[in-house]
């Protein structure tokens, strides 16, 4: 017997039904699990060093391979002082540490990372650089005349990064707040969070403290007080 009404009406009457039950179930059920609650951002940190933005990065970064950009040596450039390709090897440890200066003493400069030393080039953090300025050819003898807006470049694995100088400070030695300002993640700002990639370059204040009279030193021969330029990333490029 045939059906009163057309077959092909059947999909139709069915596809009402199932609407009409998932709106008696309520918005939920027609849309699907509902979304995750969204977490408000933590605020950026800024650091009494930084200008701009916290959280201002270049926009593209070029591709790298897996290899931990801490451990890999890089070449560092100041032109304002001079500086071209200055080597820089990084290893574990703090700033002007044995091994550091060890570093330093065959006319390089050296870049601790770790627990208690910084990070890579480009990376989010406080990269250290530290060299020496009178002996091993001082190669940082240059440095305290590098200027707020001065620019410095650090090459590594093919990549190029350009700081620009925003602050200048003083690190002394027998001050562990002023050592910890120093190495922190944030410079000047121990405990903070960073969310900009910062580079420190540090090198000794010898002259200006025997010119004062100050001929202190420690087991490394360093004196009191080093001078520190403090850069922001401004730039990442794929070096040429």
């Amino acid at each position: 017997m045939p059906l009163p009404f057309p077959s092909r009406a059947v999909p139709v009457v069915l596809a009402g039904a199932v609407t009409a039950l998932l709106a008696a179930c309520g918005p939920s059920a027609a849309a699907g699990p509902a979304a995750p609650p969204r977490t408000a951002a933590a605020p950026a940190t800024s650091s009494p060093f930084s200008t701009g933005p916290a959280s201002a990065l270049p926009a593209a970064t070029p591709a790298q391979d897996p290899v931990d950009v801490r451990t890999r040596e890089s070449t560092l450039s100041i032109p304002s002082a001079g500086i071209s390709g200055l080597r820089v090897v990084p290893y574990e440890g703090t700033t002007d540490d044995v091994p550091g200066t060890r570093i330093q003493d065959r006319g390089h400069a050296a870049s601790p990372y770790g627990k208690r030393g910084g990070v890579g080039p480009g990376q989010v953090g406080n990269f250290l650089v530290t060299a020496h300025r009178l002996s091993a050819g001082g190669p940082l003898r240059d440095l305290p005349a590098v200027a707020e807006g001065d620019t410095v470049t650090v090459t590594a694995g093919g990549v190029e990064y350009t700081y620009e100088i925003t602050a200048t400070r003083k690190t002394s030695f027998r001050s562990q707040r002023s050592l910890d300002e120093q190495r922190a993640a944030v410079p000047g700002s121990p405990g903070a969070t960073p969310t900009q990639a910062m580079i420190t370059i540090s090198t000794c204040a010898t002259p200006e403290d025997h010119a004062e009279g100050n001929f202190w030193s420690d087991a490394q021969g360093n004196p009191e007080h080093r001078i520190d330029k403090i850069g922001v990333l401004r730039k990442t490029a794929t070096a040429p």
